[in-house]
């Protein structure tokens, strides 16, 4: 984030920094990388990355954005969407990743984690801590998560999917 004389950035993160993702209101969108820059300038903007071009929640994500902007007296900050780079799981804070995993949604491995999987490595059960699970679909919830199970306790799960 560029710095700013007046600590603009700063006061736009902490205010977004209270805004939950629609889907997953456990997890703000700083969190979970959808912030992904504060542009001082005329007019100052927030830019913002969808978690993937298609998102149906990338209206309401803008809108709640815009309304928390206003409320805290920043309604001079635009909102400016760039697709690229695209959006990637990596942009998730370790903090986003603890809150994903303690709401029952496996958190997606991290760069270097996946350069370690072969194929398609078991998600960890949320639930449980178990390996031994299985993907029962690869669409769950939403589109950005496939619907695993655990074969230990039984439990079904989301699973972040990796982009």
């Amino acid at each position: 984030m560029p710095a700013d004389a007046n600590g603009l950035a700063e006061r736009v993160l902490a205010v977004l920094g209270e805004v939950p993702d629609p889907e997953i209101p456990v997890i703000s969108l700083t969190d979970l990388g959808i912030i992904r820059e504060v542009r001082s300038g005329h007019p100052p903007e927030v830019v913002i990355t969808p978690t993937y071009s298609g998102c149906p929640a990338s209206i309401a994500i803008q809108l709640s954005i815009r309304q928390a902007l206003d409320d805290a007296g920043l309604s001079e900050v635009e909102i400016r969407t760039e697709l690229s780079p695209p959006w990637t799981t990596d942009w998730i804070s370790e903090s986003g990743r603890q809150k994903l995993l303690a709401y029952g949604i496996a958190p997606p491995e991290t760069a270097e984690g996946r350069l370690k999987l072969r194929g398609d490595a078991p998600a960890i059960c949320p639930q449980c801590g178990s390996a031994h699970t299985q993907e029962i679909s690869r669409y769950g919830s939403t589109p950005c998560k496939a619907l695993w199970r655990c074969l230990d306790c039984a439990e079904p799960f989301d699973r972040f999917k990796c982009i």
